[in-house]
């Protein structure tokens, strides 16, 4: 069995080669297979007939088709670090097809085409070994047609789930096993395209594309080029391929036999005086990571969600791709140059495990595997090298340094000077052509802005997308435009990895693994499922390429395109009065080119004497609600004029928001119903336990509170870095705070309820008096809150906490939304009006944690309970606790209780990214210190 542990590339495989499909014959393998499963290379049959075969869907990996169980690591090899070892249990999955030849078949050359095989596989066809692949998610081709029959042809894959290669694919991922992409048959007719590859360049000045072709005759109708030979170029007037607007050529590359349809994107990618140019222009990456993942189907992901990815990135403002930490299907980079894309293509490679042992045995520096790393880099480059989507090739992920990766690096040089060369932990960038970081925080960015000019800087990752967040890009954003040379990043990342199971998405350790990462793992900016996240509609507003601001003299239309204009854009506005629509219109933008701004007067919104036209907007029905107070918003939207690929015309690509008229002052509650004093207390529409001072009925409603409330479910960001919020906050006990009364006074008008609220066994807290009054159907509080004692760190949040009737479903606010805002991340939240219910309230992150808060709200109904701000509050509303929100591990484990649990609060501490980055940025940091809050309830209030 050496063969699984030779250090070196695989055996039998012919020379990498464009990926490319033609009018030659081909037949796909794909489809049922026999299979069956051994738990050790030595336990494997030694003959492949008999009956005794399950089946198996290929592409597909068999631990999620009922053989064996996922696992997930992120950084630690899940055997024995002994390379090029791998344990003797070693699951082998033999994968049988018999298939027969179509009838028309030509008698010519062939060649067998795996696309991904996890680990490692060892190939038979009609009985004739072929050779053995490795190298995971790349290519490998075997000459078969000598061997080929007309009827029964019997093709043979061994699969090892660890091999020499897994040393080299330790990618922060699920251990999957099989052969999870595409198998094709391809004739390879006598005199055809054996390879091609296509240079088509750009300048910028003159306006021409220069093309030509190796590997065979092209001809491009459009361009009036026929049958260009091979070896000459030819220069005409193009349209040039970039991310905004890629532009495609339909070609055919040929010989006399074969025809290969191309499509073609002029462009050119250089660095100039330490600026990375495309076409001319600097380009800034809106990225992401990603990784191929289904939650059913792991990496083997079926076309059509590659396809959904695409358009959800577009529609999000996304721009870019890292193909983290391999290469993808070959599929997905032809749909990054159809919908635009920039693509970093990383290699498939990652030792990140040795770094466990001080990077002692490192493969990237030690000679034995030199032949393997190149040989990764050379399948890649040569499979992809036709993509104008492609601009940097990446040696791979976390693999420390070395003599290997410097090689790979000289070899891509050599091989494709065109494309700039990228890999992250070459940090003295003594053989790359980008300087790349992951999770610099802005503090060290905005140091790197400042002193490292010499060469393009890119945050290969930032901001991770971990549960609830990131906060702090719009921090990033602003460093991105404050220096030529910082290029923007890639957020990690795309999508959580959950795997359907039992009702919920599994993570690491959920299929007993005894070395896993648990949910880090689930770290996307959309869920399994592919449902956006609060993350990436924050992302879709921090990185919009149109910017709308208010100015002095009216509304700014600024474009962050790198290259197109605005004309492909409508500009259309809506004027609302407390939430309300009042008017709507089109603004008249005159053509504003790529980083350039115009400066537009304001529409006519029929404002008089400062004050909006209000006559047509409903009255409150409860007239002691004061909901109405004259504050006035612009909305303008930048929308697609006309359908493109990736969305309909009418698809919001940027907005923004412009203050009009600030809202009238709250009537202020005069005090003057009196304080009832018997078996309870009342006051105006309240009864409160005497002993307590709490509110017990608001109205006809039972109510439980409300209480200071400092606790919040730990998010995964508080949870994460080496001094974790989390821990801090569990040490401070700020997870079971005691309430102690000091004093229910009841006088004339006002009730004061003093109270001391701490943790046990220390020494501070703080003191909370809660003061009610009353004014007909309106019932004030307010909370002063002095802190007590040295508080040792921050507070998960300040507000109030109370329980209202299970029933009371519905919602209604006019603040910030309609989503979910945190101090840290509420760009994306907008001032209206919106309509909900608790249930729809919640953000259903995988692994359950604090969600949901609604920001700047200036008055909320729940049910026909009514709460105005003064002036504003945060909110959230749920049928769980935050204890019970802290305790669930999936969202199975969250219950509905009988009560809407209610907070509302005057702050939140942020979010951070510290999951895996910088935490919470100074000043979005929640400290104890002395505050004041002040909202009012209505026990009847209508809208």
């Amino acid at each position: 069995m050496s063969y699984i542990e030779d250090m070196g590339p695989g055996t039998g495989v012919l020379p990498p080669r464009a990926f490319f499909t033609s009018d030659a014959a081909s037949l796909s393998l794909n489809g049922t297979w026999d299979f069956r499963l051994s738990p050790s290379a030595a336990a494997a049959p030694v003959d492949f007939g008999g009956d005794d075969w399950d089946t198996i869907t290929v592409p597909g990996h068999w631990q999620l088709q009922g053989h064996g169980s996922p696992a997930y690591t992120n950084v630690r090899y899940p055997f024995p670090v002994e390379p090029p070892f791998v344990p003797s249990e070693n699951p082998t999955g033999d994968h049988r097809l018999v298939f027969d030849l179509p009838a028309s078949w030509p008698d010519e050359p062939a060649v067998l085409r795996f696309d991904g095989i996890d680990s490692c596989g060892l190939v038979w066809l009609n009985g004739v070994e072929l050779g053995v692949t490795r190298g995971s998610r790349l290519p490998s081709e075997f000459e078969v047609g000598h061997l080929l029959q007309p009827k029964g042809n019997v093709l043979v894959v061994r699969v090892h789930q660890w091999s020499s290669g897994s040393y080299l694919e330790d990618q922060d991922m699920w251990w999957l096993s099989g052969i999870f992409r595409s198998v094709t048959l391809l004739s390879r007719p006598r005199g055809g395209v054996a390879d091609f590859e296509v240079h088509a360049s750009y300048d910028h000045v003159t306006g021409l594309g220069t093309l030509s072709v190796d590997g065979g005759l092209v001809t491009v109708p459009e361009l009036g080029v026929v049958d260009l030979p091979e070896g000459q170029s030819v220069s005409v007037a193009v349209e040039p391929w970039s991310a905004e607007s890629p532009r495609l050529y339909d070609g055919v590359v040929h010989t006399a036999v074969e025809h290969v349809p191309v499509r073609i994107g002029f462009r050119t990618v250089e660095i100039t005086d330490g600026v990375l140019l495309v076409n001319g222009a600097r380009i800034v990456f809106r990225g992401v990571n990603r990784h191929e993942h289904h939650p059913r189907f792991g990496r083997a992901v079926p076309s059509e969600f590659a396809v959904a990815d695409i358009l959800l990135m577009k529609q999000h403002n996304v721009n870019a791709v890292r193909t983290s930490h391999y290469p993808p299907d070959p599929r997905f980079l032809a749909l990054c140059d159809e919908y635009g894309l920039w693509v970093i293509d990383e290699c498939d490679l990652e030792t990140h495990g040795f770094g466990e042992l001080d990077w002692a045995g490192n493969p990237s520096d030690d000679p034995r595997w030199a032949e393997s790393c190149v040989d990764r880099m050379r399948r890649m480059v040569e499979r992809d090298k036709n993509h104008p989507s492609v601009l940097l090739w990446s040696l791979g992920n976390e693999s420390h340094t070395g003599r290997n990766l410097a090689a790979m690096a000289s070899w891509a040089r050599d091989r494709d000077p065109s494309r700039p060369v990228h890999y992250e932990g070459d940090f003295d960038c003594e053989y790359v052509d980008v300087y790349s970081r992951m999770y610099a925080s802005h503090e060290e960015v905005d140091e790197i802005g400042r002193t490292r000019a010499d060469m393009p800087f890119v945050l290969c990752e930032f901001a991770h997308a971990m549960g609830n967040g990131p906060g702090g890009m719009l921090e990033y954003r602003e460093l991105f435009e404050r220096y030529r040379h910082v290029q923007g990043g890639f957020i990690w990342e795309w999508i959580d990895h959950g795997l359907e199971r039992d009702g919920h998405y599994a993570y690491g350790g959920d299929f007993g693994e005894s070395i896993h990462d648990g949910n880090f793992v689930i770290d996307g900016l959309v869920f399994p499922d592919r449902t956006p996240s609060p993350g990436l509609l924050e992302f879709a507003k921090v990185f919009e390429p149109v910017r709308i601001t208010g100015t002095s003299a009216g509304v700014r239309i600024a474009s962050f395109y790198d290259h197109i204009s605005l004309d492909h854009l409508k500009f259309e506005w809506v004027y609302e009065v407390d939430g309300v629509e009042v008017a709507e219109g089109s603004l008249e933008v005159p053509p504003v080119a790529a980083g350039q701004h115009v400066d537009i007067a304001l529409p006519d919104l029929d404002v008089t004497t400062g004050q909006p036209d209000t006559t047509d907007l409903p009255t409150p029905s409860a007239p002691t609600a004061p909901l109405a107070t004259g504050e006035g918003w612009l909305t303008v939207r930048a929308t697609l004029a006309a359908p493109t690929t990736w969305a309909e015309a009418g698809h919001t690509v940027a907005w923004g928001q412009i203050s009009i008229t600030e809202a009238a002052p709250t009537n202020p509650i005069s005090a003057v119903e009196l304080v009832g004093v018997g078996d309870v207390l009342w006051l105006g529409p309240g009864e409160f336990d005497p002993a307590t001072g709490l509110l017990t009925r608001l109205g006809d409603h039972p109510v439980e509170g409300p209480r200071l409330d400092l606790w919040r479910a730990p998010t995964d960001n508080d949870r994460g870095s080496d001094n974790p919020e989390e821990r801090a906050w569990r040490e401070a006990g700020l997870h079971r705070l005691q309430h102690r009364v000091i004093e229910v006074g009841a006088q004339e008008n006002e009730l004061v309820v003093r109270t001391r609220v701490a943790p046990p066994s220390w020494g501070f807290g703080m003191f909370a008096d809660y003061t009610w009054t009353a004014d007909g159907d309106r019932l004030r509080l307010q909370l002063d809150v002095t802190p007590d004692g040295d508080w040792p760190c921050t507070l998960p949040r300040l507000g109030l906490r109370l329980a209202l009737p299970g029933e009371l479903s519905s919602v209604e606010w006019f603040g910030a939304g309609p989503g979910e805002a945190y101090a840290d991340s509420r760009q994306s939240a907008r001032i209206g009006r919106f309509e909900s219910t608790v249930d729809a309230l919640q953000t259903p992150y995988v692994f359950p944690q604090e969600n949901g808060n609604r920001a700047n709200v200036r008055w909320l109904r729940i049910g026909d309970i009514g709460v105005v701000g003064e002036p504003v509050f945060d909110f959230t509303a749920r049928r769980w606790t935050s204890e019970d929100l802290d305790a669930a591990q999936h969202t199975t484990d969250l219950k509905p209780r009988d009560r809407v649990y209610l907070n509302l609060d005057l702050a939140q501490h942020g979010l951070g990214t510290a999951s895996c980055g910088p935490g919470v940025l100074p000043q979005y940091r929640l400290h104890a210190q002395k505050a004041s809050f002040a909202v009012n309830f209505c026990p009847s209030m209508r809208t």
